[in-house]
């Protein structure tokens, strides 16, 4: 199956299972194969709303229950290849007002011929008095049944639900596009005709954030809608 079809698999899937904010329904599990081939890949990430350029920075100022934090986003020089396919290795890493790290992940990423940008796994690990403290979350497509998701759509389609990965009971992130035409103020500057998403995990389900995507540039903002009210705002990119 190419990525044409595949793409349009997963998303008729999440039609048919449709995932609502306040009633959540899992996509069975038995439903959700997508069929992964290298050669549907490409060696770069070129989506507008995700671009991931190698050396680029991106700096989020966080606001959370627990105070002040800073979230700097690396797109590495690095690559690993899953399954077969190239992926592109990013970093994440979470420091309170401190300069403490709370939270360092490796993301893995990888786009398709049609566009669609591919979440691969991450290996995450939290810290309490500069000790990791927990791994949970992490999951790499291939080990233990774990499979990739859509990270950014090639097309946007509006209220289709789509897996943004799936390990069971630890990895189970869904996403929908529900608009196509925000206007967006940062600090990094105002943008227009940004994609919002909405995103949430049955793992919590009350939990629901929405996150805009300005084309060139990639995630610029994040709200959590229910369960909190953290707020993430881009700064800075540099390149």
């Amino acid at each position: 199956m190419n990525g044409k079809y595949l793409a349009i698999s997963i998303l008729l899937v999440g039609l048919l299972f449709s995932c609502k904010k306040d009633d959540i329904e899992r996509i069975p599990d038995e439903f959700y194969l997508p069929i992964i081939n290298p050669v549907d890949f490409v060696d770069s990430v070129t989506n507008p709303f995700m671009p991931l350029v190698p050396g680029t920075i991106y700096t989020y100022q966080e606001q959370t229950d627990e105070g002040n934090e800073v979230n700097e986003v690396t797109v590495t020089t690095d690559t690993l290849r899953i399954i077969g396919v190239k992926c592109i290795v990013v970093t994440d890493v979470l420091k309170n007002d401190k300069g403490d790290i709370l939270e360092s992940t490796l993301d893995w990423y990888a786009q398709d011929k049609n566009g669609n940008v591919w979440y691969f796994g991450e290996d995450t690990k939290e810290y309490e008095d500069g000790e990791v403290s927990s791994t949970a979350g992490t999951w790499k497509t291939g080990v233990n049944g774990a499979q990739p998701g859509i990270a950014m759509p090639g097309t946007p389609i509006l209220g289709i639900p789509y897996r943004q990965e799936y390990l069971f009971n630890e990895a189970e992130d869904f996403g929908k596009i529900i608009s196509t035409s925000e206007t967006v103020t940062v600090p990094y500057g105002t943008f227009n005709n940004c994609i919002m998403t909405e995103e949430w995990t049955p793992l919590e389900p009350d939990v629901v954030e929405h996150k805009y995507y300005a084309s060139g540039i990639g995630n610029i903002k994040t709200i959590m809608i229910k369960g909190g009210n953290e707020v993430a705002e881009l700064t800075t990119k540099t390149k």
